[in-house]
């Protein structure tokens, strides 16, 4: 039994770094309409920035994360201004591919700039702490903390500001929005800056307990895809719940089945429940 819930705690740390992640890419989804590939190499180059600047700056780990969140949001920023807003509403297919094209550059420049090797990131929370008679690392109870914080910070503004139910209103319906006044361009820019500061944030929190490297967003982007498929396109909600089910089913799925298929219980996932609810957990729509 302390098996158990020493991996359902893993579980939840790994959930909750799908869940900001898949957060992000459910915001931009609500703008664009389509999936956006690049989200995972905003993950990518998020983990990397934190990294080089604690160790080329010599500044605190969430100091290093703040400017990491602050850059990749600039980054997003960008090309949402440079390549998805000179698009317009052309055919997802093109969208697709700009972002397809994003990821690839983003991760060649990645190995350019800080090479191929994989890389560790260290924190002030290496130590382990006893929870619950449970021994983990303070690292991941940060995560989960770190986790529902900004879930809840998202909540509170998406509800109690102007400013997010003028996101909530483009991203149910993007002509009526234009049509009582909401600044189309403004509210893209702040989406994308939104998700790219949860994509920086992730891969800070997540890389102390794995590794840093050019090609880290990739299966974690694809992973999140499964996860707002799972909740509902669009749907925060979903996004959050999907995330943590299957950071646990994975978790719990490695111990007790085999680590060899941990990475297939997210397809394996996705079947079974659009056999029986082919909408996803939550209805559509970012709520």
């Amino acid at each position: 039994m302390e098996l158990f819930f020493q991996q359902l705690l893993n579980g939840l740390t790994t959930g909750s770094v799908y869940s900001l992640v898949a957060l992000g890419l459910t915001l931009v989804f609500g703008i664009l309409h389509v999936p956006n590939f690049a989200h995972g190499a905003f993950y990518m180059v998020g983990a990397y920035v934190t990294l080089t600047v604690m160790t080329a700056l010599g500044v605190h780990y969430w100091v290093a994360i703040a400017i990491s969140a602050l850059v990749i949001a600039l980054l997003s920023i960008l090309t949402e201004r440079l390549v998805f807003s000179k698009l317009g509403t052309a055919d997802p297919l093109s969208l697709m591919i700009a972002a397809i094209g994003i990821l690839f550059f983003l991760e060649s420049f990645a190995q350019y700039l800080w090479g191929t090797e994989y890389q560790r990131m260290f924190t002030p929370y290496g130590d382990t702490v006893n929870l619950f008679g449970l021994t983990v690392t303070f690292q991941r109870v940060l995560i989960i903390i770190a986790a529902v914080v900004l879930m809840i910070l998202l909540h509170l503004f998406l509800t109690r500001t102007m400013t997010g139910a003028a996101i909530v209103a483009m991203s149910q319906n993007r002509d009526g929005a234009f049509l009582v006044g909401i600044n189309a361009n403004k509210v893209a820019m702040l989406t994308f800056a939104i998700a790219g500061a949860f994509a920086a944030i992730a891969a800070s929190l997540a890389a102390p307990i794995n590794l840093v490297f050019p090609s880290m967003g990739n299966l974690v982007i694809m992973k999140a895809f499964v996860i707002i498929i799972l909740g509902g396109m669009g749907s925060i909600p979903g996004a959050i719940l999907g995330g943590y089910i299957l950071g646990i089913a994975e978790s719990l799925g490695a111990t007790y089945i085999s680590a060899d298929y941990k990475d297939i219980i997210a397809f394996v996932l996705l079947v079974i429940i659009l056999t029986f609810k082919p909408t996803g957990i939550f209805a559509k729509g970012v709520h």
